[in-house]
């Protein structure tokens, strides 16, 4: 035990002298595809010495870097190297940073996904849908969207508009949010960057409201107008074209003006 320890105090004077831990393969080939020359690389060698052996899997490993046959040569004749225990001391003290390393990086993971955590319980989440509220509703929107889908960023900002602009004036009118986000996280992020002002679908909840999507065609951003009793009055799809959301929108503007046609009454 005294023996490796004063080797590892040995080594610790010798890296301070040096700035730096001697090289083993693995360094070397990283630094070549950095760009540095064996010649140069040779040079760090006289300084830094060599802490590793140079086998057939080695060997391979450094030609496949850039390492001219000097190089090699030069590793393998020993010149370099350090004595056999100073090199395994070495070895150990590379193996216990990177061990250290692989702790502090898991602990950050762990740390950011805690933070992450926190974030959404403390902040104020988006309000969720209550029933019972829109049981006195006599048209509902049901807004098909996600954060990922790039026509839907563009469009949400036009629909928060619209809402400011017609929800007031129209009390029995509300748009509910179904998300197509693959997280809570995100869906809540989404619904905060959008500033979207309606009420959303629990995520948790949204499998069991797959009905609701049944007329809310295969793409997004896709609005879906229903009445009291749930009847589709409006949608961004006729049949399977899709048409557009804003579609909906202009027939909402129809119905609200007592302008709507045959057509939609007949719906």
């Amino acid at each position: 035990m005294r023996r490796w320890i004063y080797l590892g105090f040995s080594l610790l004077v010798f890296a301070t002298q040096a700035g730096q831990l001697p090289l083993t393969v693995n360094q070397i080939g990283l630094m070549l595809r950095a760009g540095y020359s064996s010649n140069s690389l040779t040079h760090e060698l006289s300084t830094r010495h060599f802490a590793d052996t140079v086998d057939e899997t080695n060997e391979k490993a450094l030609v496949k870097a850039g390492a001219s046959a000097e190089l090699i040569a030069a590793l393998k004749s020993g010149i370099y190297s350090l004595s056999p225990e100073k090199t395994a001391a070495v070895q150990q003290q590379i193996a216990a940073e990177e061990q250290r390393r692989a702790e502090q990086s898991e602990a950050s993971r762990k740390s950011e996904a805690a933070y992450q955590a926190r974030v959404v319980r403390e902040r104020s989440a988006p309000s969720h849908v209550d029933d019972g509220a829109l049981a006195n509703k006599k048209l509902l929107a049901f807004y098909f969207s996600a954060q990922w889908c790039g026509p839907c960023r563009k469009f949400t900002p036009q629909l928060v508009d619209y809402y400011k602009r017609a929800a007031p004036e129209h009390p029995e009118f509300e748009i509910v949010f179904y998300s197509r986000d693959r997280s809570l996280f995100a869906m809540e992020k989404y619904m905060r960057e959008e500033n979207m002002p309606w009420p959303a679908i629990d995520f948790s909840k949204l499998k069991e409201k797959e009905v609701l999507a049944k007329n809310a065609g295969s793409g997004i951003p896709s609005l879906v107008l229903v009445d009291s009793t749930g009847k589709v009055i409006s949608s961004s799809y006729a049949g399977s074209q899709y048409v557009g959301p804003e579609k909906v929108l202009a027939d909402l503007d129809a119905i609200f003006a007592g302008k709507a046609s045959a057509r939609l009454a007949a719906q």
